[in-house]
């Protein structure tokens, strides 16, 4: 009996993201309001019991720059799971990528949590929420919030999720250079510009019980501690921003470690109407909306 599961991964933007400590281990402490984009990937998996344990991964489309087969983060988040429950499934995933690989969006990491969430599903018993927690955790940073994709105050590194209520739909325009940017890299260039725990912050963080109403007013919450470094990887960052302004956007930032960029409009007509007039420097651009959930 093959049971078959078919799923949305949804990508995520950072309304700021502040670096308040480093850990002894090497790791970064951060501080961070995540929303979900009605951008997705699709996942279908077929599990079949007593045919593995094996792991088998499709992806489409090709070209889409993801890593293909063990080395894929939903292909780990599988055998992962399988290790760790002592299962003998086989499992055959079917990904169709359409947020971009390495942008500071979450792809990769809500892939894998979908993998998990359908998994978890199959087999509830396997693990409790709190492993199941802690598993998403030894993937990435990112995947404990996608085990229930929905506005969250994010801190710590990534295992304090703290869901968020009453965020208002953002029509949003997101850009990309089409320069991948490796978080490790970009946190390695934070840690040489940010020495002994000197902070890029710079004033008070925002007040996430109070969440702006009007597009204008997010503009102070969006200091993203990560965009120098980022920057001085990938200089068409800085041209991205000004162009999204240029064309109208009441507030522009920089979602994780990068490179995409959105902005926030008024309306999705005019997010619609900036898209519509290309931008110079990107390779990607999308009209999206950021929400509570997806």
């Amino acid at each position: 009996m093959i049971a078959r599961s078919r799923l949305r991964a949804p990508a995520k933007i950072n309304l700021g993201l502040r670096i308040v400590g480093r850990r002894a281990d090497g790791y970064h402490e951060l501080e961070s309001l995540f929303a979900v984009l009605d951008l997705a990937d699709e996942l279908e998996l077929e599990i079949e019991r007593g045919e593995g344990p094996s792991v088998a991964l499709q992806l489409e489309p090709r070209e889409s720059g993801a890593p293909e087969g063990a080395s894929n983060l939903a292909a780990r988040a599988a055998e992962l799971f399988l290790a760790e429950t002592g299962l003998a499934l086989r499992v055959a995933i079917a990904l169709r990528k359409d947020t971009p690989v390495a942008a500071g969006l979450g792809g990769g990491s809500s892939d894998a949590a979908a993998v998990l969430r359908a998994l978890s599903g199959f087999a509830p018993d396997a693990l409790d929420p709190d492993r199941l927690a802690k598993l998403a955790l030894r993937l990435g940073a990112d995947v404990p919030f996608f085990l229930d994709p929905r506005a969250a105050l994010v801190r710590g590194i990534g295992e304090r999720i703290e869901p968020v209520r009453g965020l208002p739909e953002l029509p949003l325009v997101l850009a990309n250079p089409g320069e991948p940017l490796a978080t490790r890299e970009v946190f390695r260039v934070y840690d040489v510009l940010y020495p002994d725990d000197r902070r890029a912050a710079s004033g008070a963080p925002p007040d996430f019980a109070r969440l702006p109403g009007d597009p204008g007013a997010w503009s102070a919450w969006l200091h993203n501690d990560l965009e120098t470094a980022a920057l001085r990887l990938c200089p068409a960052i800085g041209r991205l921003r000004a162009e999204l302004a240029a064309r109208g956007a009441r507030a522009v930032g920089l979602s994780g470690s990068g490179p995409t960029l959105y902005g926030i409009f008024e309306s999705h007509a005019t997010a619609i109407a900036a898209a519509a007039s290309p931008l110079r420097s990107p390779a990607w651009l999308r009209v999206a909306t950021a929400r509570e959930s997806g």
